[in-house]
């Protein structure tokens, strides 16, 4: 997504967040590091995860989430990206959705 946040944002989208469930401080580190243009979201105790059935896959202790996206608009989810293959595809998947439901952006988000 970090590649493609300016297209993002000209297609409607007004917010990214990417979401893990590592530590906050890995988080931070990875953003940096990684000059993401959009806040990192951690959820340690993988709540949302739980409380919206979103994708995960464990190897032993560690739990994380598997790559997926969200549309949400004016709190609704509008749609759900998974899976996401191949990975370097994943942003122009979410733009080409984006350029065939331009209704479904109009909300304010």
């Amino acid at each position: 997504m970090r590649n493609h946040y300016a297209d993002l944002m000209q297609n409607g989208v007004s917010r990214v967040f990417g979401l893990s469930s590592q530590a906050i401080e890995y988080q931070k580190a990875l953003a940096g590091a990684l000059r993401l243009p959009y806040p990192l979201l951690t959820d340690e105790a993988m709540e949302l995860a739980t409380a919206l059935q979103l994708p995960t896959i464990s190897a032993g202790d560690l739990t994380v989430y598997q790559r997926h996206a969200l549309i949400v608009n004016d709190g609704v989810i509008e749609h759900v990206f998974f899976p996401i293959f191949p990975p370097d595809q994943h942003a122009q998947v979410v733009l080409d959705w984006l350029a065939d439901n331009p209704e479904d952006m109009s909300a304010e988000q």
